[in-house]
């Protein structure tokens, strides 16, 4: 069984930073890929970041591209995204999730989802 657990997440004005991480459990799989969601009230869950396993390739949405940096521990199994220049729109729950299949921006093309972790950027 797989399990994802995030945590970091918080309070924060405009203008600041935050890390959250993402450990991870449990079976293999045959995808390299691991990434972050966010979710804003009313709104459907949204491609933030991946990352490989293997060689710390990434990808990111061009809304937080050169703000965001997602990183992986692979000794921890963690991921972790670091969100500087944070906006009051980056307020969301960011989720990790575990890539299956398919085009890498798509959300169900990921299995295996986090509880999430609430971000809020006051303005």
């Amino acid at each position: 069984q797989v399990q994802l657990v995030e945590s970091g997440g918080g309070l924060v004005q405009a203008g600041g930073s935050l890390r959250v991480s993402c450990t991870a459990s449990g079976r293999t799989f045959s995808s390299d890929f691991m990434g972050w969601f966010r979710q804003a009230p009313g709104k459907q869950r949204e491609f933030v970041a991946a990352i490989t396993w293997s060689s710390g390739n990434t990808y990111y949405a061009d809304s937080v591209k050169d703000r965001f940096t997602i990183s992986r521990d692979n000794a921890k199994n963690t991921v972790y995204l670091q969100m500087n220049g944070l906006k009051p729109e980056d307020t969301a729950v960011y989720s990790c999730a575990r890539h299956l299949n398919g085009y890498l921006y798509y959300r169900s093309s990921y299995g295996y989802w986090g509880q999430g972790t609430q971000v809020t950027v006051s303005s």
